[in-house]
């Protein structure tokens, strides 16, 4: 076994990245501009992570982020100093635990400690065990169990959620039992991941309106934590929340609905619980912790765990980090969170995917079509453009996924902010009309401002 190693912030190192879509991008950005990073390397990355790019970026495209043999190797043969797990499935194959064993410096949690995000049933009950606010749910190993659950309740709103993985397109909205029932048939399509799966009762204010719900990201050094920063997303696929869950159709940031109390709770009733959870059942957490939650009656409640950054959320807390992220991740590895001050710049921003027109259904008339207008959106002043499922060959972009990139803009409000992303995203077609985004991300804290 190789002498465990720890980088050196004093020297140049290479950090591989694994993940390969926006908030991969967003991680390679923010490590390139660490004086102490003299390269990144991604896995499988994409394309769009080398325009631009302020250090030398490679991509792997042959590989994928479970491809756990073929990582540590990479890790050998390219002598790389850090590896950022950014990816939900690394984190369940245990790639972690892989690297850790090799003696490679790793920010992630372990696959135990990960389980919070992999295996929501788990997740509920380890909610239940510390008394977490989380919405009333029972957990199904069969497509029978959940027909007579739903038959022996009064007829409600419901979430149905495959325990797995399912790319953040897991949790179905059902407005009452009939559509519960047909969205418990709709499991199937997940596979494994959803073989057990669980009906939560979908939260709603007492006094009317709907609940707003927040993403919370934490760095977490197995004892310490810092908040990295807040997000609104955005997941429905069309305006107005309607449609079917994306894996995130863009977001805002900061969230208003959280306000210093807010905040103040939830670090107290949810992250300080949550971290001393995981330590008390021998899961000691390590990495971006992400709590999605909601707010229902001015309390803050639990929606789900992720075990890193979210996407899209990563492409707007990123860029308003102060510190250097590889110090950073240094920190969290060595176990020195707790001397470090995280700051950001207090900057709005706004991110609005750009996706291809049926995403998230079928879209594969799209790929291979032209993308014009992104060269002209990444030289536009406080804007980022970010990519995901982007093509480029001879200097051409082409549609090559669902999500396809990101566009960024940042402003001293999030009326500023989102003007100038829509403005960048007005230049952007796609051969055939075959663009498609929301056009009101931010729409709550843009009607919040407005209206005060």
């Amino acid at each position: 076994m190789p002498e465990k190693f720890t980088p050196m912030v004093e020297r140049g190192n290479t950090v591989l990245v694994v993940d390969g879509g926006g908030r991969g991008a967003a991680l390679v950005d923010k490590y390139s501009q660490s004086p102490h990073v003299a390269r990144v390397l991604a896995v499988p990355g994409n394309d769009l992570m080398k325009v631009g790019a302020l250090k030398p970026v490679e991509t792997f495209p042959s590989l994928k982020t479970v491809s756990v043999p073929e990582i540590i190797q990479l890790c050998r043969d390219e002598q790389v100093d850090l590896v950022d797990v950014a990816q939900d499935n690394a984190v369940e194959a245990g790639l972690v635990d892989r690297l850790q064993a090799e003696g490679v410096s790793v920010v992630g949690p372990t696959r135990m400690a990960g389980e919070i995000e992999w295996n929501k049933a788990w997740a509920r009950e380890f909610g239940q065990r510390h008394d977490l606010p989380q919405p009333h749910f029972k957990i199904c190993q069969t497509t029978e169990e959940g027909l007579q659950y739903l038959n022996s309740q009064p007829d409600q709103s419901w979430f149905i959620k495959a325990s797995g993985l399912a790319e953040g397109k897991g949790a179905l909205p059902a407005k009452n039992k009939q559509e519960a029932v047909a969205r418990v048939r709709e499991l199937a399509r997940f596979g494994k991941a959803g073989e057990v799966f669980l009906i939560e009762k979908w939260l709603q204010n007492s006094e009317g309106g709907v609940p707003e719900e927040f993403s919370t990201f934490v760095f977490v050094d197995g004892e310490n934590y810092k908040l990295a920063g807040s997000a609104q997303d955005h997941k429905r696929v069309y305006d107005r929340d309607e449609g079917e869950n994306t894996g995130g159709m863009g977001c805002s940031s900061p969230p208003l609905v959280l306000t210093a109390e807010l905040m103040k709770v939830i670090e107290k009733k949810i992250l300080a619980v949550t971290i001393n959870g995981l330590n008390l059942e021998s899961r000691s957490y390590k990495g971006v912790l992400y709590l999605g939650g909601i707010v229902v009656g001015g309390v803050p409640h639990v929606v789900e765990f992720n075990a890193r950054w979210g996407d899209p959320e990563a492409e707007v807390i990123l860029p308003g980090l102060v510190n250097d992220l590889f110090e950073i991740s240094v920190g969290i590895i060595e176990r020195k969170l707790g001397n470090m001050d995280i700051r950001t710049d207090g900057m709005a921003r706004v991110v609005v995917a750009g996706t291809s027109r049926g995403y998230p259904g079928d879209y594969s008339i799209v790929r291979g079509k032209r993308i014009y207008g992104l060269e002209e959106v990444s030289k536009i002043k406080g804007v980022k453009l970010y990519g995901a499922g982007v093509k480029v060959e001879d200097k051409k972009y082409y549609a090559n996924g669902g999500r396809l990139f990101y566009i960024v803009g940042e402003g001293k409000t999030v009326i500023e902010a989102r003007s100038k992303a829509y403005e960048a995203m007005s230049r952007v077609n796609i051969d055939g009309n075959n663009l498609h985004y929301r056009t009101d991300i931010g729409w709550r804290d843009v009607e919040r401002l407005r209206i005060g």
